[in-house]
């Protein structure tokens, strides 16, 4: 047991050694950006301090070996205004079968209505519109390996659009839940977005090539295809603790700490708590990004209520208030049914 223990431990501190060496930071080198934004306000409320909490449908963002610790069908929807009236939408499904596991599915969107086209010359707008959007569609597998241990993975196909140009890709996660035996606390870990590099094509890079402008009468329309960039996908690898400092019938608090390291970015610390009243109205809040340069998040604080609809249906409704610095602020709100 005393090996088993030591391998798993070793298991998390593999990856603290590889990314913990060298502070650089690439802010904007990577795609998909849209893949960064966290889903569920109540992590979000929690200063995304969840890879270790991870007992809800969000756990198909955050974790996905964490959708094995739920035994009930569920299901999360989250809508959110962010900012330039950009919209945001994850819906996440999770479907436990036993002995067999569980499996998930979800939808990440980011949305946005049609845009003047304006160029230098006609700053007002040419007469065309033109639109974005990105949509990753993931479908999610975990398994219980023991009553401490569980493990998960998600496929996920990613796509990208602006105007005449696209680009796709496929990715996936993974993560591992492991409760000890000091006081139930959890440790998890989680890999995202480990995929191919994203590349934009379409008619927008098709042009007509003259090979010697020096020379008269030579073909100067040579159909030809200027060539894009490859990025990376944001790869993020997260690894936390989270442990309840009270428990009762009444009253739970729950605390959090993930440790975070982005592909794209330098390491930080996401803070959170939760406090439960009687398991249905629950206060929340946390701190993000600490220890990053230049970071414009901050603050973040939330609420939440838990209600049985028709008896055999938990309505779950969550609120959370994100600061952003000079951006102002985002504020969320996600609908959760455990069936």
């Amino acid at each position: 047991m005393r090996k088993i223990k030591f391998l798993i431990i070793f298991y998390y501190l593999i990856p603290l050694i590889i990314f913990g060496q060298v502070k650089v930071t690439k802010v904007g080198t990577t795609s998909a950006q849209f893949l960064k934004i966290e889903a569920g306000a109540r992590a979000v409320a929690m200063g995304g301090a969840f890879v270790a909490v991870d007992n809800d449908a969000t756990a198909l963002y955050w974790n996905p070996s964490g959708i094995a610790r739920l035994n009930f069908p569920e299901v999360v929807i989250l809508h959110t205004k962010w900012f330039l009236d950009i919209i945001y939408d994850f819906v996440g499904v999770i479907l436990p079968l036993g002995n067999f596991g569980t499996i998930g599915a979800s939808i990440t969107s980011l949305s946005m209505g049609e845009k003047k086209v304006r160029t230098i010359i006609y700053p007002e707008g040419t007469g065309e519109k033109y639109d974005a959007g990105d949509i990753a569609l993931g479908i999610s597998y975990a398994k219980n390996l023991t009553n401490r241990f569980s493990i998960g993975g998600t496929f996920k196909y990613i796509h990208q659009k602006i105007w005449h140009m696209s680009s796709s890709s496929i990715a996936f996660d993974i993560g591992t839940l492991f409760t000890t035996d000091f006081y139930g606390m959890k440790i998890g870990m989680s890999i995202s977005n480990f995929g191919n590099k994203m590349k934009l094509e379409g008619k927008d890079t098709y042009i007509f090539y003259d090979p010697d402008e020096t020379k008269y009468g030579n073909n100067d329309k040579i159909p030809a295809e200027m060539r894009t960039d490859e990025y990376s996908l944001p790869l993020i690898f997260r690894v936390g603790v989270a442990m309840d400092v009270l428990k009762g019938d009444r009253n739970r608090l729950t605390l959090a700490v993930d440790a975070v390291h982005p592909n794209d970015n330098t390491e930080n610390l996401n803070l959170g708590f939760e406090y439960a009243l009687r398991n249905a109205l629950f206060l929340r809040a946390g701190y993000k990004n600490l220890f990053t340069e230049n970071s414009e998040e901050g603050l973040t604080m939330g609420v939440g209520i838990e209600y049985n609809f028709f008896k055999s249906v938990l309505l779950k409704i969550d609120y959370a208030y994100q600061d952003f610095g000079i951006l102002n602020n985002v504020q969320r709100f996600s609908l959760g049914l455990k069936f």
